[in-house]
Order: structure tokens, then C-alpha cells, then sequence
């Protein structure tokens, strides 16, 4: 044994080659040998492995027992990161054999934390994520375990090939132990959103990104882009502060990236070459922020027809007025990213958009100013060469911003021309879009473009009803905005055509409402078009009715597309009984002319 013992740190010494080659000298291995290092990192364990069989003789069991769990976990996670996942999923379970009986000791629980959360590992990438979830929620249970027993700062498996004298401070044993339970949960995480079990991977992404801040172990770009990531989901509980939160915290770190070291490597060149990227990701997140921020709030304050509600608006505000601070106060405890001096960015970031629900024009639009912002930001790096998808998602997203912050307005000239800008920056992407690649997209902007002609024509109608007479500019801009809005329905509408141009018998459910609210539309706007030359007007009437007894036609042959337009479907049937007779009184009008 003496002999034995007076080649260990010539053991410990073939210990830390094996795991520098794999840590480090990896990094650089050939494209044409990508294993190159981690199979000698192999060959020194195996024969690390060899020289403590020889040393094992009258040796304490237990330590000896430890050192061989240590070299199964270093095989095991050598063998998968050459993906040999079954090789590796046999060390590593050999290791977890070796240290069971003593896996709550300061010594082993690290090292079983760490064998546990490798399995995990290895059976998501073989797709068994139940069996991952086993094994990771066993790797958690110990570490609260043991916290709850011990919590003393446990060693690091490293340390079982040092001598005394390097052994780690506490300090550091706290960091590295805290650093395997924060994998742990981030890989619980990832599991949990696989299992769709969405609310407990926020809540564990969420813990993840406190623990990476507060041990200083991460990477810059990585964090910000799962903070921004976090948003989205808290976005879709409109929990708007903590979305808001995650989103100032991601905007803080990422600022960091290529300047702050963390205790994580420096992010790669491929990352830093990425920069750009990341950053307009970050700010097509904050993008949704202020969108569905400004639309919560529309849905909270429109009346039955989509108007905004007085009444509602002043019992929202005096509501508002007695909740906020208290909310407020209680739910930042639980949600607050980072260290004093992260904080303190933070909140200067977040105090640049609001996170309740805009009330009046002014607060929406200060949201609405910031999203803008972002649209700008965004749009920097998807340009339209090259990204033609995402940059027409970010433009029509800064056409959605226009649309809600119209809502708020109260003025009607005003309404048309945040409508007009919509127009303008939506029409000529359209113009550019070949329909046979972007069929989606084309159907998507001539919906948007019909609507907003509508919604347009409506506002000029409204104003029309002000005056004491319609002038013949006012009249001939509603007829212009209809005629447009007609034209962007019919397109949509041929598209669903096949090649012969027949319109199909049967409409496909994902475009039976647009469909048929096109329909709808068509109808009502040919019945607002606007001539005195009365043949003409019964020619609209007749179009109009023929528009609306499609609707009524296809609901009874198709009973099951009822609840898709019901109300659309309700009014066609009246105006279906009331146009004949109308069309009626207009002929007998126009008879002695005939």
C-alpha cells in the first residue's frame, strides 16, 4: 500500500491530464477528429483506473469506493459526450451503485447529484423524458435532502484526486455544489416543457435564472435570451410586471456580453459573431410586451361593439387608483432578479414602460412610443433580404401597435390616419410577396389590408354622418377606401380558389372565419357605397344580398360552421328578409323611367 500510495500524485496527476484534455484541450480537436481528446481523456482515466486497482489492497473501502464512483462518473460522461450513449449510461449507473449506501455524506452527494443529473441527460437525448424526469427529480429531492440534514458544503468529486493541501476553501465547495443543484433545475426545466407541463417550466426557468445571477455563473447572451424567453410565457398569463421584469433584466445582462466575465468561459466567437441577432430577438420580445399590454387592455375596456367604454374607463381607473402600490409591492419580492447593482438597472430599465394596463390615449401611447422603438431595433438586423418572414411578422406587429393605440383615440380624423400608416407600410411589402412561396403571408396582409380600408371607411362614414350635408370629396373617400377594401377581400377570396378557379364546396377550418367575415364584409360594403344613380344602387343591393345569402346558404348546408360566425350569420339572415323589399320600393321607384 505504501508503494502503492507513493505514486499518487502521479495518479492525480494522470486525473487532472484526462480532465484538462477533455475540458480544454477538446475545444480544439480537428473537425476531422472531433474526439480526438476526449478518447485519451479515455485512455488516462482507464489507466488511472488500473493503478487504483493496485492501490486498493488494505486501502479504507470507502475512500477507495469513492475514487472508483468518481472515474465511472468521468467515463460515463466521456462516453456520452462521444455519443456512446448506452457505454456511458452503464458507468454512470455504476457509479450511482457505488455511492448509494453513503449518498447523503459530504463526500458522495455532489458526485451522485452530478451521475443523476448526467442520466437525466442522457435519456431526453434518447427522447424518454419521463425517465429523465425520474432521475433529475430524484438529483433535486437529494440536494433538499441533504440541505435540510447537513448543509455543510460538500466536496467536489475533483477533489478526491488532490492532495490535502489543494483541497478547496468551503466558500468554493458552496459555489460548485450550488452550480450542480442550479443544472438540476434547468434541466427540470427543459424536461417539464416537453411534458407540457408549461406553468411548472416557467416557475423553474424562472429559479434557474435567480440562481445563475446570484452565483455569477453564466453567459451572458444565453441568460438574456432565456430571460426574454421567460417573458413570453408570462405574457401569455398577463402577468405583465413580471414579464416586464424579465425582459429589463434580459436587456441589463445581455448589455453585458463581451464585457463582463461571469465565472462561466466567455461566450464563443459564433456568439459574439451572433450579437446582433440576440439583441433583436431581445427587442421583438419587448415588441409583444407593448402589444399585448396595449390589446389586454382594449379587451378590458371596449363595450359590446368593440368601442372604447366611458363608464368602464373611469371605474378602471378609480379601481386602479386603490390597488396598484399594495399588488405591486407584494408580488416584486417574489420575482426580483440579481444583486443589488444588477437590480438598480434593472428597475431603471423598467421604469421606462409601464407594466399596468394603459387607461387614456396618452398612457397607451407612451407603451405604444417604446414598442415602436423596438419595431425600429428589430428591424435593423431582419431586413427584408434575407429574413422576408420575420421582418414582415415585425412590420405587421408595428401595424397591430397602430391599430391598438387607435382604439384609444378619440378623434376620428386622427383614427383614419393611424390606419393610413398601416396602410402604407403594409401595401408595399404586399406588392413584393410572390403568392406561390408566401401563400400564408399573402392571405394574412390581404385580410389585414381589407380590414383596415374597412375600418377606415367606416370612420370616414362616421364623420360623414357629422355634417349637415355629405360633400362630394367626403363621399367619393368613402366610395374609394370601400371599392379598396372590396378588392383585398377578393383576393384573399380567389386565393382559396383551386387552379380551374372554382371556390371550394367546403371551406377547410382554419379559413372558414376568414372566409366567411370576408363575405360578410364584402356585403355590408357594397351596401354602403355611396351613388345617385339609382340602377347603380340596385346593382350594389343585388351583389350585397347575393353576398349575404352565400353566408346564409352555406350555414344551412354546413351546420357546423355556425359558432364560427354567429353573430355575422344572425345579421345576414335579417338583411337577406329586409333587401328584397327595399330592392322592391327602388324598382317601383325607377318603373315609369323603365
Amino acid at each position: 500500500m505504501a508503494a502503492a500510495l507513493g505514486g499518487w500524485p502521479a495518479v492525480c496527476g494522470k486525473f487532472r491530464a484526462a480532465r484538462t484534455l477533455s475540458a480544454v484541450e477538446s475545444l480544439k480537436d480537428p473537425e476531422t477528429e472531433p474526439y480526438r481528446s476526449k478518447y485519451g481523456a479515455r485512455a488516462l482515466l482507464q489507466e488511472v483506473k488500473q493503478l487504483l486497482s493496485a492501490a486498493e489492497e488494505g486501502g479504507p473501502e470507502r475512500v477507495l469506493a469513492v475514487r472508483r464512483a468518481v472515474l465511472e462518473y468521468e467515463l460515463g460522461v466521456n462516453h456520452t459526450d462521444t455519443e456512446e450513449l448506452s457505454a456511458g449510461e452503464e458507468h454512470l449507473q455504476r457509479c450511482t451503485q457505488l455511492l448509494e449506501p453513503h449518498r447523503l455524506s459530504p463526500d458522495c452527494v455532489s458526485l451522485y447529484i452530478q451521475a443523476q443529473n448526467n442520466l437525466g441527460i442522457l435519456w431526453s437525448e434518447r427522447d424518454e423524458i419521463e425517465t429523465a424526469q425520474t432521475y433529475l427529480e430524484s438529483a433535486e429531492a437529494l440536494y433538499n435532502q441533504y440541505m435540510k440534514e447537513d448543509g455543510n458544503p460538500p466536496l467536489d468529486p475533483s477533489e478526491h484526486f488532490m492532495a490535502e493541501e489543494e483541497k478547496l476553501t468551503d466558500q468554493e465547495r458552496s459555489k460548485r455544489f450550488e452550480k450542480v443543484y442550479t443544472h438540476t433545475l434547468y434541466y427540470l426545466a427543459q424536461v417539464y416543457q416537453h411534458l407540457d407541463m408549461i406553468e411548472k417550466a416557467a416557475q423553474y426557468c424562472h429559479t434557474t435564472l435567480k440562481r445563475q445571477l446570484e452565483y455569477c455563473s453564466y453567459y451572458p447572451v444565453e441568460w438574456a435570451r432565456n430571460a426574454a424567453t421567460l417573458s413570453q410565457y408570462y405574457i401569455s398569463k398577463e402577468c405583465f410586471m413580471e414579464a416586464r421584469h424579465c425582459l429589463a433584466a434580459a436587456s441589463v445582462i445581455f448589455s453585458q456580453a463581451g464585457q463582463v466575465p461571469s465565472a462561466e468561459d466567455n461566450e464563443t466567437e459564433q456568439d459574439q459573431h451572433d450579437l446582433p441577432e440576440r439583441k433583436a430577438e431581445i427587442a421583438r420580445c419587448w415588441i409583444k410586451y407593448c402589444l399585448n399590454l396595449l390589446q389586454s387592455a382594449r379587451k378590458l375596456l371596449e363595450d359590446n361593439i368593440g368601442k372604447l367604454d366611458p363608464d368602464r374607463q373611469l371605474e378602471l381607473k378609480a379601481q386602479r387608483k386603490k390597488e396598484e402600490d399594495e399588488k405591486e409591492k407584494g408580488r416584486k419580492k417574489a420575482v426580483l432578479f440579481g444583486t443589488s447593482d444588477i437590480c438598480d438597472s434593472v428597475l431603471a430599465m423598467e421604469e421606462k414602460v409601464s407594466s399596468v394596463y394603459p387607461l387614456d390615449f396618452q398612457e397607451a401611447r407612451e407603451i405604444f412610443l417604446v414598442g415602436q422603438n423596438y419595431v425600429q431595433e428589430a428591424k435593423e438586423f431582419f431586413q427584408v433580404d434575407g429574413y422576408v418572414t420575420d421582418h414582415i411578422e415585425i412590420v405587421q406587429d408595428h401595424s397591430a401597435l397602430f391599430k391598438v393605440l387607435a382604439f384609444f383615440e378619440e378623434d376620428y380624423e386622427r383614427c383614419c390616419k393611424m390606419h393610413k400608416r398601416r396602410i402604407d407600410m403594409l401595401e408595399p411589402i404586399y406588392a413584393d410577396l410572390n403568392p406561390q412561396y408566401y401563400l400564408l403571408i399573402c392571405r394574412q396582409l390581404q385580410c389585414e389590408l381589407a380590414d383596415t380600408y374597412y375600418e377606415m371607411m367606416d370612420l370616414k362614414v362616421a364623420i360623414g354622418n357629422r355634417l349637415e350635408r355629405l360633400d362630394s370629396h367626403t363621399v367619393k373617400k368613402i366610395n374609394s377606401l370601400a371599392q379598396f377594401a372590396i378588392k383585398y377581400y377578393e383576393l384573399f377570396l380567389d386565393s382559396l380558389r383551386n387552379p380551374d378557379k372554382v371556390f371550394p364546396e367546403k371551406l377547410e377550418e382554419d379559413v372558414l372565419r376568414p372566409a366567411m367575415v370576408a363575405k360578410f364584409h364584402i356585403a355590408r360594403l357594397y351596401g354602403k357605397l355611396i351613388t345617385s344613380d339609382s340602377k347603380k344602387q340596385l346593382e350594389n343591393m343585388q351583389t350585397s344580398l347575393e353576398y349575404y345569402s352565400f353566408l346564409v346558404d352555406y350555414c344551412e348546408k354546413y351546420p357546423d360552421a355556425v359558432p364560427a360566425v354567429e353573430t355575422e350569420l344572425e345579421l345576414s339572415k335579417e338583411m337577406v328578409t329586409l333587401l328584397p323589399a327595399s330592392m322592391e320600393r327602388l324598382r317601383a321607384k325607377l318603373s315609369p323611367c323603365v
